[in-house]
């Protein structure tokens, strides 16, 4: 894989340090003082003008109701591939936003550090806000010490789009029809995909959001069906080597170069263009489909480990370097209370056990089935983990992506890439 980071951003790892001396920072943590309405900023890494437009109306509404507190809500668009590393220099160069999306991975370094504010008194103090309705697997990565630092806005299962005119055509399997029968798996997957990639000369499947070979923790969304993880469950040992991980490595390293179903590094087959079989997409991710072919959406499939469905999660907090925390507590409670996590179900799917259900979620995704909202979404959500996170992710995940590099070759060694990877991440592991 010849892709690297570009020069003009900073490190992972100088962002990680950046965000780890935030605990020492001092925020402001009282409302203004001048009497006078404040205006709020809070960052995202969307620039979808339905999200925005959705995230506005809820802005506009609170404003309405809150004139003497607030007098605007702006949502700041950060480019995804460096919003962490954005926001933290945001942060330590004085221009910390109110509230802030915080990617799962980055979760326990935000959490740990200090940066954000404990959001428990308020959420618990606000009428009708219901904090136990939220589910407490989804709480787990943003709490700590009986603190609440982030609400989990968006738990999106991960699951298979599937390009039912394409495999119609290479005359293929239905995936749907191998879940009814309960033979979908990681193994029928890519041979579907093979037969696919052989019988039309397009990709068989891809990796959503790892396209680019960068992004190594979206592979999660299928080694955790091999019972492989990246490290230890408390943080300090690397599991690279373990023969999970091995196993599940190999399986994709063959399907790329001996099967040829599974894209190749920097190859970007899009499945919505219709240039690919299969790719793992969350259900916000429909939106983009046309209609110019016929398409189903299942559940990720079962591997050697069994079923473990998958979500991408996203958190909303409060940094404690905002000069108006408190106004900004208030405000994300309101942006994630019941009635508004019902509008954001759309895009978004929620934490809270009233809001996943069949009636809502359809009627916010018109586009997917009854059968598909409830196998996609409402079945996975109990069961699921999410991708993986680490108190020093921006580091670990830095040197990780550069030794797997070694394994995007033909012929590659599978143990001693992981080796090295074990190599690399482990001083930082257990330092």
């Amino acid at each position: 894989m010849l892709k690297r980071l570009r020069s003009s951003t900073l490190s992972a790892a100088v962002a990680a340090a950046l965000l780890l001396s935030l605990a020492g920072c001092g925020g402001q943590d009282t409302p203004p003082t001048s009497g006078e309405p404040v205006a709020l900023r809070m960052t995202v890494w969307t620039g979808n003008e339905n999200h925005l437009a959705l995230f506005n109306s809820i802005a506009d509404a609170y404003v309405a109701a809150n004139g003497d507190q607030v007098s605007s809500i702006t949502f700041e668009t950060l480019p995804y591939d460096e919003y962490t590393q954005t926001l933290t220099t945001q942060i330590m160069g004085g221009n910390a936003p109110d509230l802030a999306w915080i990617l799962e991975g980055s979760g326990p370094e935000f959490v740990d550090s200090g940066a954000l504010v404990d959001l428990k008194p308020t959420l618990q103090a606000v009428e009708g806000y219901d904090l136990d309705d939220i589910l407490g697997s989804a709480l787990a990565l943003w709490e700590k010490d009986g603190g609440v630092y982030a609400y989990p806005f968006s738990n999106s299962p991960f699951g298979i789009l599937v390009n039912t005119t394409m495999l119609t055509a290479a005359g293929q399997p239905l995936p749907g029809e191998l879940l009814a029968s309960g033979q979908w798996t990681w193994d029928k997957l890519l041979e579907i995909a093979t037969g696919a990639a052989q019988a039309t000369g397009k990709a068989g499947f891809y990796v959503g959001g790892y396209e680019s070979y960068l992004a190594w923790q979206y592979l999660a969304e299928a080694w955790d069906a091999w019972g492989a993880a990246p490290w230890s469950e408390d943080g300090s040992t690397c599991t690279f080597t373990d023969q999970a991980m091995v196993d599940f490595m190999t399986w994709y390293h063959d399907g790329v170069y001996e099967a040829g179903a599974i894209t190749e590094a920097g190859v970007r087959a899009d499945f919505y263009a219709g240039e690919s079989a299969l790719t793992t997409a969350q259900i916000s991710k429909v939106a983009g489909l046309d209609g110019s072919f016929e398409w189903d959406m299942v559940p990720l499939p079962s591997g050697p480990a069994g079923l473990q469905p998958v979500i991408g999660q996203a958190g909303v907090g409060v940094l404690t370097q905002s000069d108006h925390s408190e106004v900004a507590a208030d405000f994300l409670a309101f942006f994630t209370n019941p009635a508004n996590s019902a509008k954001l179900a759309q895009y978004f799917p929620p934490p809270r056990q009233s809001v996943l259900t069949v009636e809502v979620l359809g009627a916010a995704n018109p586009l997917l089935t009854t059968e598909q909202i409830e196998a996609v979404v409402i079945g996975q959500m109990s069961d699921a983990v999410t991708l993986p996170s680490h108190v020093k992710f921006a580091q670990v995940s830095d040197a990780a992506k550069i030794a797997l590099d070694g394994l995007w070759t033909r012929g590659a060694d599978v143990t001693q890439v992981m080796g090295n990877i074990c190599t690399a991440i482990q001083p930082l592991l257990g330092s």
